[in-house]
């Protein structure tokens, strides 16, 4: 199989990187460059193309980078006094005060 070749993707493969590369030109990245990092998220998610017909291909991946996001958050917010939150808190409101004023 050629390099770039997507036909040992599935229909859902080539639909969830063609969603992730939309996002990714939506935020300002150039086409080729989105596209690229579509189909490497695609390929972190679920180790490759699904379709038969080579070594190891096909098998559940359970989606780790789908995931990471829930069982890593909220660790840090966890470790800090009520005090440094609330301080925290405080500066963030002030900041979103100013540049609301800055950009009205």
């Amino acid at each position: 199989m050629a390099q770039g070749d997507k036909a040992k993707y599935t229909d859902k493969q080539k639909r969830k990187a063609e969603h992730i590369a939309d996002s990714y030109e939506a935020r300002g990245v150039p086409e080729k460059e989105a596209e690229s990092r579509a189909w490497a998220t695609v390929n972190k998610d679920d180790g490759g193309g699904k379709k038969p017909g080579g070594s190891g291909r096909g098998k559940d991946t359970g989606h780790p980078a789908a995931h990471k996001g829930g069982a890593t958050g909220g660790k840090a917010a966890a470790s800090r006094t009520p005090e440094q939150r609330s301080a925290s808190a405080r500066k963030a409101a002030a900041t979103r005060k100013a540049n609301a004023a800055a950009s009205a």
